[in-house]
């Protein structure tokens, strides 16, 4: 399990640094977290928060939601044991809401 949550903060950072390099946002905000919490505890917190975060509107408006923690941790089944059944609905419900279709 431990393996597991170190792979899912490396893919963290990854969706930092693609944030970054292909849609011209900067998520300082995102990377602080990540630096201070590590990415399991950041994305539990992104998810449960009871709006978007203002990095989740900023990557809507550049029609990148794949870039979003909801987006990661929905399309990919790997990762989908470290969260609740209510947190991966959640996130989904949040994608759906901006008109986003996860990828299977």
């Amino acid at each position: 399990m431990q393996d597991l949550v170190k792979q899912f903060d490396e893919a963290m950072f990854t969706i930092y640094r693609r944030a970054k390099s292909e849609a011209s946002y900067n998520p300082s905000i995102f990377l602080s977290m990540l630096s201070r919490r590590g990415g399991l505890d950041t994305a539990k917190y992104l998810i449960n928060s009871e709006k978007p975060s203002d990095g989740y509107t900023h990557l809507f408006e550049r029609g990148r939601l794949d870039l979003t923690v909801e987006a990661l941790v929905v399309e990919n089944q790997k990762w989908h044991g470290l969260f609740t059944e209510a947190e991966l609905t959640r996130a989904k419900k949040r994608l759906k809401d901006y008109n986003y279709s996860p990828q299977p």
